[in-house]
């Protein structure tokens, strides 16, 4: 007589146990990060602000979700409650671009977005019709519409880590990003070196590392066109003499591997960090205050004299 596998049932108390052992596990973890997070905020803003201003955080994915969006989204809402520097509204909320709420933000910070982040998900366009379709891509255009005229009238925009691996259909954000995210050789487990830009050493957004290289793992991009570092007042780049430069899925063939940057945009400011893949980057207290300053400077708190 054959025998047949039958599952292993456990008692409904036993399920419920291991349930909330999971659910423990998991604020416990948030709890841990949390502490971390605080620990390495910035005592105060960097500079002090000029009024009261909104930040709105978003990080809506149409494609892969990093696990880190939740610790970013802490990390910059405990930054402005600490410091005073802003107020964080962490909305993933598409009526954020209509024209007229967009108003309420001086800034705007995409956060690991991913994809076409201003259309519906790829799993619910092949369930549209062409003409729920078409709808959609015209509120898309408009919402982006909105906010490049938000950015070029005054207003600023801030990108952490995929920010860049956002909007590929929208040419007009690649080159106000500069560029576009085209793979990470160095992965979340890889030891890397990142330093500042030489001569760069005492510009106010990358003044807190003292001209010391910053030594851990985490996933470092690299970019395609238009990426270009001689558009944009490049901050921080990897060192490709103290890094690992046998990894596979090396492109660039110029070592010229930008980490962070700032540039103009019509009359806003754009100021864009590709470090926040890993978890540990959010309590680094250097990373922090850079984060602080890029923001305080996209925000419009101060200006930077050539």
């Amino acid at each position: 007589m054959k025998l047949l596998s039958l599952p292993l049932l456990l008692p409904l108390g036993a399920v419920i146990a291991l349930a909330s052992l999971g659910m423990a596990n998991h604020h416990g973890q948030k709890a841990d990060q949390k502490a971390l997070i605080q620990a390495a905020l910035p005592e105060k803003a960097f500079v002090n602000p000029v009024e009261k201003r909104k930040l709105l955080v978003f990080s809506r994915t149409n494609g892969f979700r990093h696990k880190s969006i939740e610790t970013g989204q802490l990390a910059l809402k405990l930054m402005g409650e600490k410091t005073g520097a802003f107020e964080t509204v962490v909305s993933n909320d598409l009526a954020n671009f209509e024209a007229e709420k967009l108003k309420e933000f001086a800034a705007v910070c995409f956060l690991n977005t991913t994809g076409e982040v201003f259309s519906a998900s790829k799993k619910a366009m092949k369930e549209m019709s062409d003409a729920d379709k078409e709808v959609d891509q015209s509120k898309a255009k408009e919402l982006q519409k909105n906010l490049m005229a938000f950015i070029k009238s005054g207003g600023g925009f801030i990108g952490i880590h995929s920010a860049t691996d956002t909007f590929y259909q929208w040419p007009e954000y690649g080159e106000m990003m500069n560029g576009y995210f085209w793979g990470h050789p160095w992965r979340a487990s890889t030891n890397v070196s990142i330093k500042v830009e030489p001569g760069q050493e005492s510009h106010p957004l990358v003044a807190m590392f003292e001209g010391e290289n910053l030594e851990f793992k985490e996933e470092i991009y690299q970019h395609k066109d238009p990426y270009n570092s001689q558009k944009v007042d490049m901050l921080l780049r990897l060192d490709t003499e103290k890094s690992d430069m046998t990894v596979k899925g090396i492109r660039r063939t110029d070592n010229d591997f930008g980490v962070s940057w700032s540039r103009d945009w019509g009359k806003g400011r754009v100021f864009y960090c590709s470090l926040g893949h890993n978890h540990h980057i959010y309590s680094n207290e250097k990373v922090l205050k850079h984060y602080l300053a890029g923001i305080q400077w996209a925000i419009g708190d101060f200006k930077i004299e050539e």
